[in-house]
């Protein structure tokens, strides 16, 4: 998968919304435990955001090479970096939790590939998918850095794979999807400012941890699921 070249340009600019990344850390964090496979870890900002949770080892898989060496391993010897994807690891290797942040929404067949990170679960492992939400907010941004589609909770749910429970089911950033509805700040362009990122981040991100718990994950333009395999899947 060395060939591979990642379409988007957005990674240095998200790396900075680090507000975003503690809301929904705090959310994964009661899922993450083991061996961990992060699917997709681009330049390693998820990595190094989910490095204080607990965990005996984590895999840090990334198709495009030179993201790959840009990712920076987290001290303490639990992390590995690993150039290629799911379907090229050995089909004998098992992980407690694999990690979609991000990600599936970059993969043409999602449904496949939730089945083959599903036989690399181990029995009542965890499969976490964050996303983009709702369809109707689909526009050039999203085209311009590789996204297939935009998720709801139906669409997640129709192509997990048979014998998953679903342990989490909600959607986030309430107040996002209202400014996004409002005047579409950061889906319009074809790229967003680091201005707007950051006034996301530090002014609207802590307003959706308030109304996102007062409407209990009903709306959001980002979508988090946890499903736990079942014995019989490895």
């Amino acid at each position: 998968m060395s060939g591979y070249a990642y379409p988007g340009g957005e990674l240095e600019l998200f790396e900075k919304a680090r507000g975003w990344k503690r809301y929904w850390c705090k959310r994964i964090e009661p899922f993450v435990h083991g061996a961990v496979l992060e699917v997709g870890a681009g330049m390693g900002a998820n990595t190094q955001a989910l490095a204080g949770l607990a965990y005996r080892r984590w895999v840090a898989l990334e198709p495009d090479r030179a993201l790959a060496e840009r990712i920076v391993p987290p001290e303490g010897g639990r992390h590995s970096v690993v150039v290629g994807t799911v379907e090229s690891l050995p089909a004998s290797e098992r992980f407690d939790t694999v990690l979609y942040l991000d990600v599936l929404e970059h993969i043409r067949e999602d449904r496949a590939e939730l089945d083959r990170a599903g036989a690399h679960l181990t029995p009542g492992g965890v499969l976490v998918v964050l996303a983009p939400a709702l369809p109707f907010l689909f526009t050039p941004f999203d085209r311009r850095i590789g996204h297939f589609r935009r998720y709801t909770k139906r669409s997640l749910r129709s192509i997990v794979p048979p014998g998953f429970s679903e342990r989490e089911m909600t959607y986030l950033d309430s107040v996002g999807l209202l400014a996004s509805l409002g005047n579409r700040l950061l889906l319009r362009a074809a790229l967003p400012t680091e201005t707007q990122i950051l006034f996301w981040d530090r002014w609207l991100v802590p307003c959706s941890v308030r109304l996102d718990q007062l409407l209990f994950g009903a709306v959001g333009k980002s979508v988090l699921a946890v499903w736990a395999a079942g014995a019989s899947l490895c």
